[in-house]
C-alpha cells in the first residue's frame, strides 16, 4: 500500500524506521495459526493457505541451524467463552467460540510440528501478555524474534510490540502473516516497520536463518 510522500516524509522526519540488529540466536514465534483463524469456515476464520505454507517454509530452513521453534494459540475455557470475565470478548464476540479442545485452537494440520516445538496458550492479543513466552526467549538464550502468524492488525502486531519491548529483534516475514483484509493487513505492516521490527521478505529471512552459525550441514 503507497502512503505517499508526506507520510513517508513525516515519519522519516521523527527518526522512525531504522533497520533493526539481527542477531545470531534467532527465534520462529508463530502467532495463532490454528484453524480458527486459517480456514474461512470458522468465524474467525480466512483462508490463510499461503501463509502456512511460507511459514512452513520458514521454519523447514531453520531446523538444521536449530532454531527453536514457539506456537501459540488462544483458547478459553467454557466460563471464560461464555461469561464476562474476559473483557476482550466483549468486543470480539466472534472469538468466543474459540474453546479448549475444540477443532479452531487446534494448530493448522499443514504446519510442520515436531515433538521439541513448545506452545503457549494465551488469552489476549499479544503472545507475551499473561504469559511465560518472554521466560521462555530468555532461557532458551534468544535475542532476536521472527513474527509469524494471524492475524497481521491484531495478535501479530501486539506481539511485535511485546517483543520488542521485552528486549528481543523483531523481523517480520511479509509473506509469513496474513489477516482477514488487506487495507488493515497493509497499515500495521507499515506500522511495525516504522517502529517495532523490520518487515522482510521471505528470502531475506531464510536467507538469515541459513547464514546462521553452527548451522548442520
Amino acid at each position: 500500500m503507497n502512503y505517499g510522500q508526506e507520510t513517508e516524509r513525516t515519519y522519516e522526519r521523527a527518526g522512525f524506521g531504522a533497520p533493526v540488529r539481527r542477531g545470531t540466536r534467532p527465534a520462529i514465534l508463530v502467532v495463532d495459526l490454528t484453524r480458527g483463524f486459517t480456514e474461512e469456515g470458522f468465524a474467525s476464520g480466512a483462508d490463510l493457505s499461503e501463509v502456512v505454507g511460507s511459514v512452513g517454509e520458514l521454519i523447514e530452513r531453520g531446523r538444521p541451524a536449530d532454531v527453536p521453534v514457539i506456537f501459540t494459540a488462544i483458547a478459553y475455557t467454557p466460563a471464560e467463552a461464555t461469561g464476562d470475565a474476559v473483557t476482550w470478548l466483549h468486543k470480539a464476540q466472534g472469538m468466543r467460540s474459540l474453546v479448549e479442545g475444540s477443532e479452531e485452537v487446534a494448530l493448522d494440520p499443514r504446519l510442520p510440528r515436531e515433538p521439541q516445538d513448545l506452545m503457549v496458550v494465551k488469552k489476549g492479543a499479544s503472545a507475551f501478555f499473561g504469559t511465560s513466552l518472554a521466560a521462555l526467549l530468555t532461557g532458551l538464550g534468544r535475542d532476536t524474534v521472527l513474527v509469524c502468524g494471524a492475524t497481521t492488525s491484531g495478535c501479530v502486531r501486539a506481539s511485535a510490540v511485546d517483543a520488542v519491548q521485552s528486549g528481543f529483534s523483531v523481523l517480520v516475514p511479509r509473506a509469513c502473516v496474513g489477516d482477514r483484509a488487506a487495507g488493515p493487513h497493509e497499515a500495521s505492516l507499515f506500522d511495525i516497520q516504522a517502529k517495532y521490527g523490520d518487515v522482510i521478505d521471505l528470502k531475506e529471512a531464510t536467507d538469515y536463518l541459513e547464514a546462521l552459525p553452527g548451522r548442520n550441514a
